[in-house]
């Protein structure tokens, strides 16, 4: 609650507050110590690629497909950086594939295949939302292509909580689940426009942009968040990874459950940015300048 009631004027504020504690998080992580949640001061220019600098895989959240990062991808393009936003199976422009068999398994080898076909020896690989499930399992699969993951306001997945749907004790839906699917379009398509208003994504006010994306927004595959994902290589352990947390998100912000370890790992770095859910869409400039520093970052570590 006390998210919702944070106004802009203390979020800007914490913004120039948290510049020199943001400056200290890479320390932080390389010691091994947490490094507290800090609003940084976005770069005010992108900084240009260089030869060493990694690819960047943009991957798109529940009922949103690879449209969503349009705005940041080219941003970054036009400094040098080579970016890919696929859209996942059953989503976006591929909604004509959406099927009661598309899952979270179909999503993960949707970009792990990016990554193979398109011949990626080194990733900044970006997850929004309920992605943090796929990127954490396209880690899992090619931990020697992933040069950092970035959780963009999204799901971290851990012990207890490997899904979307977080399962009772004995395995199975909980309730509230179960009264959802009432709404899903043939009983397996998740349909934004009947669970949620446009606030969910971003303010209000942003009527061009809602305009802009209710026009693109289509229905997702359960499965993607009741499946179970499963980890045969520890996921994202040991890899660079950071969390950006939207705090200027005001209706139903993310939750610490969905932060999740998070929270409390030492290898997680964590970011704070004053925007909206769908950042990508209202502040593009902004965003794809973090993205490009963490990329920066991880040329220089690599």
């Amino acid at each position: 609650m006390a998210n919702r009631d944070r106004t802009r004027r203390e979020i800007l504020g914490a913004l120039g507050a948290g510049a020199a504690a943001a400056s200290l998080a890479p320390a932080a992580m390389a010691s091994g110590v947490a490094a507290a949640a800090s609003t940084v001061a976005l770069p005010t220019e992108i900084a240009r690629a260089t030869p060493q600098s990694p690819a960047i895989v943009l991957v798109h959240g529940t009922w949103h497909g690879g449209w969503v990062w349009r705005r940041v991808r080219r941003e970054l393009q036009a400094a040098g950086y080579d970016v890919y936003a696929p859209t996942c199976t059953g989503c976006g422009e591929r909604r004509h594939l959406m099927s009661p068999d598309v899952g979270l398994d179909t999503h993960i080898t949707d970009i792990a295949n990016v990554i193979e076909f398109e011949e990626l020896e080194r990733v900044v690989l970006v997850g929004h939302s309920f992605a943090g499930l796929t990127i954490t399992g396209v880690a899992d699969r090619m931990r020697e292509r992933i040069a950092h993951l970035v959780y963009f306001d999204a799901l971290v997945p851990s012990a207890g909580r490997m899904s979307g749907v977080a399962r009772k004790p004995d395995g199975s839906f909980p309730e509230y689940w179960d009264k959802r699917r009432e709404k899903f379009i043939e009983g397996y398509q998740m349909d934004f426009f009947s669970e949620y208003p446009m606030a969910m994504l971003m303010p209000e006010d942003r009527i061009e942009d809602i305009e802009w994306m209710r026009r693109r927004i289509t229905p997702h595959p359960s499965r993607g968040w009741s499946d179970a994902l499963v980890l045969r290589n520890g996921g994202y352990e040991g890899l660079p990874r950071s969390f950006i947390r939207c705090v200027g998100q005001i209706y139903s912000p993310t939750s610490d459950n969905m932060v999740g370890i998070a929270l409390t790992d030492p290898g997680f770095q964590m970011i704070n940015v004053p925007f909206a859910r769908n950042a990508m869409v209202t502040n593009p400039r902004e965003i794809a300048g973090l993205l490009a520093s963490m990329t920066t970052q991880s040329a220089a570590a690599g």
